[in-house]
């Protein structure tokens, strides 16, 4: 038996040779940096998606992981944090869809919401995340990908796989819906 090749288990759980296991700490030092630089703005992201802190971590989780799980196959490593935005607000899609989202919500807080959350924000800012949480999923998102997250409408259109004419429209049609349930609410 030749032991002169250093062998290791993958994440997948396989052997890999000397080459995977560069491969596979360049996706580990990507990931890391990628993670530790943005994990916290990812899960605030999907709280405000989601409205859920628990199901917020579970999201930006799977889609780190997926992440690090695809890292040889990316073209461009700069466009990483694109890719994990992109994951993150798949996933939210998935986890409103699993839930059956209703179609008319109450302006109500979420009764999961812990005492720290709710101490942390002042009672606008809870009634402003309450509505921006009855919004629809197409608004909500480019609401909060313009606006929480600062990014351009050509960056929003590439995270949503939209136009960015669709952005302008549904980035107006939330502020507008937004207006009328505050307007309600005062």
């Amino acid at each position: 038996m030749d032991t002169s090749r250093s062998s290791s288990l993958t994440p997948n759980g396989g052997v890999s040779d000397d080459a995977s296991v560069n491969s596979d700490a360049a996706a580990t030092a990507g990931v890391t940096a990628l993670y530790q630089a943005h994990v916290m703005g990812l899960i605030r992201l999907a709280i405000v998606m989601l409205g859920d802190r628990t199901a917020a971590e579970d999201v930006v989780q799977d889609a780190f992981l997926g992440l690090y799980r695809h890292w040889a196959k990316l073209n461009n490593p700069d466009k990483a944090l694109g890719y994990v935005r992109s994951a993150v607000l798949n996933r939210c899609r998935n986890v409103l869809r699993d839930r059956g989202r209703p179609h008319l919500l109450e302006l109500v807080a979420e009764p999961g919401e812990s005492a720290e959350a709710t101490a942390l924000v002042g009672a606008e800012h809870q009634q402003v995340l309450i509505a921006i949480r009855a919004l629809p999923d197409r608004q909500r998102e480019a609401l909060v990908l313009r606006y929480y997250l600062d990014m351009s409408e050509e960056e929003t259109a590439r995270a949503m796989g939209i136009s960015r004419g669709t952005v302008k429209s549904a980035t107006s049609r939330a502020l507008a819906a937004l207006a009328r349930m505050l307007k309600e609410e005062a």
